[in-house]
Order: structure tokens, then sequence, then C-alpha cells
């Protein structure tokens, strides 16, 4: 009787293993196939900016670009090796002929390269072209009061036009910055918290490009309101594990929680101040009588600290 009960407590936790395992192994997709949709093959385009567009694979983390001048056989050069997470890329390009492919990757394997694909960039007016924004990326979030603005260069542009507005340009007479640069970037200093837009035209002595995409950033520099702690209340005797918590702050995206020994300045160990979205910690360290001190602070979406709550402490039973 135990060997049959033994056999059907093997037969009963296999399946379990098998499933834990299955979370750790990474499948292979060595033997996958990356399917390209677009541009089609031999496609001929007057625009310099082109997206690249291919099926997702199943159980792949990154996708591999390649984009060659010339051929995949006889490279005039390289014009771009680079590892993105989604199944789409935008590339500038000046007129010319080339070939792209694309691999998919994880942490463990890779597929083979798709099928190579031929393009053609046509030559064409400027006035038909765009320029390509770099970064920050759109919906920029910061609370730096000064960043960098960078683009691509276009084919047949000398210089670039940058216009900075808050009002999305509807009154071009009245917008914060519209200044001609002769290189691919510009620095800009925000005067406040608020809302951004940006966008580029390239130019040459004769022509004028179309205004690039707008993009949007935010700057903010505020920080948000104090925690209020809830438990435990101040010098109250807990067991462990202790329960803090406090009120959630409005605008808080998480909360640093300072964790502090018996001279209520150094932190309670290398784990603080710990980060966490929730609006409570547990915590279970400690020895009988000992008194521990803590306080949280909040942290909002642009990375601005609040004050500290106020310091309270508790002592351990």
């Amino acid at each position: 009787m135990k060997k049959i009960v033994k056999h059907y407590w093997i037969v009963a936790i296999l399946p379990l293993l098998f499933s834990a395992c299955s979370e750790f192994i990474e499948p292979s997709i060595s033997g996958s196939k990356v399917y390209l949709e677009a541009p089609a093959n031999n496609f001929q385009s007057p625009s310099y900016i082109q997206n690249f567009w291919w099926d997702n694979v199943d159980n792949a983390l990154s996708y591999r670009l390649q984009v060659v001048s010339g051929k995949f056989d006889s490279v005039t050069y390289l014009v771009v090796d680079t590892l993105i997470k989604k199944n789409t890329f935008t590339l500038n390009l000046q007129p010319g002929k080339y070939q792209w492919h694309v691999r998919a990757e994880n942490g463990s394997s890779q597929s083979a390269y798709s099928e190579g694909r031929s393009l053609s960039i046509l030559y064409s007016s400027i006035k038909q072209q765009s320029v390509l924004l770099s970064s920050p990326a759109n919906g920029f979030l910061t609370n730096q009061s000064s960043v960098t603005l960078q683009w691509a260069s276009l084919y047949g542009a000398t210089k670039y036009q940058l216009e900075i507005d808050t009002n999305n340009f509807v009154n071009e007479s009245a917008v914060l910055v519209n200044k001609v640069y002769p290189g691919l970037q510009a620095n800009y200093t925000f005067p406040k918290d608020q809302n951004y837009q940006w966008r580029v035209r390239a130019q040459n002595d004769t022509a004028q490009a179309q205004w690039s995409v707008i993009y949007n950033m935010t700057y903010n520099h505020t920080p948000p309101g104090a925690v209020s702690l809830i438990a435990p209340t101040n010098k109250q005797t807990v067991s462990t594990p202790v329960s803090l918590q406090w009120n959630s702050v409005s605008k808080a995206v998480k909360y640093k929680v300072y964790v502090l020994k018996s001279d209520s300045t150094t932190l309670y160990n290398s784990s603080f101040p710990a980060l966490v979205t929730a609006t409570n910690y547990s915590f279970n360290l400690g020895s009988t009588g000992e008194h521990v001190y803590w306080k949280i602070t909040a942290i909002d979406a642009a990375g601005n600290e609040s004050q500290p709550s106020v310091l309270r402490s508790f002592i351990l039973q």
C-alpha cells in the first residue's frame, strides 16, 4: 500500500515540476521565421523617411534590424544594425539602393535572418521631405530644467528651423522659440512647469521641407505633497512583522521607505530606503526592546521627491 501511495504522489507532482521548469526555461526560437511586411521587396519611394515593419515572433524579446547600402552579398556600407523591442522602426535614408532584413532574438537563442528585401530611395525635392526627430522621445517627462533636442539629418538640407510652443503652434507669431540652427541639436531651458511641443523643418538656400511631426514634452519640478503616516502610532509597542502604513499622495507613483536605527539617523541596513508602489511596508527585522524609527517620502512620475513625513518610532515587543 505504501508503494502505491508513493507512485500516486510522484504522478501528482510531476505536472507541477514541469510547470515550474517552464517558467525558468526560455523557449528556443532558433527554428522560427521572421516575416517582413513593409516596405515591399523592390519598393521605390521618393520619401526619405521609411517605416520598416515585420510580424511578431512568439517568445521573441527583441529584433535585430540590419540595413545596408547596396546588397548583403556586396555591401557598400552598413547603414544601421540595431536591436529593438518593437516590430517597427523608422529610419531616415538618403537617395540610393538598400537591402534590409530582420531576425528575432531572446536571451538564449535567435532565429535566422529573414529574406533580404531591396529598397530604392529616389531623389526628390526637399519640399516633399520632413525631418525625423530623435530625442527626447514623444511624451518625454522630466524634472531637469534643461533639455537637448536632437533630430536626424535630411539629405539636401543645410540648416534646420526649430520651433517650441505651449499652444500646439496655433499662433506661429507667438511661439516660444523660432530659431535656425546649422547642426542637428539645440539646448533649451524650460521657463516653468508646463507642457511643451517642438518641431523641426529642414531648409537649404532655395527651399524649405515640410514640418516634422510634433513631439510633446513636460517639465515638472514641483514635488508631491508630504506623506501622512497611519500606523503604527508614535512609540507604539508592536510585534513583528510590523505593518508600516501611510496615506496615498496625489500624483505619487511610488514611495521611499526610510527605516532607521535607534539613533534615528542611521539607515537600518543596506535595503533602505526601499522603493514601493503600495501604501504599506512589512518590516520583519530587529530584536525585542529595540527602538526603530521610520519615515516616508512620495515620488512622482518626473522623479520629484516630497519632503519627508514626520519621523516616528516603534518598540519591538
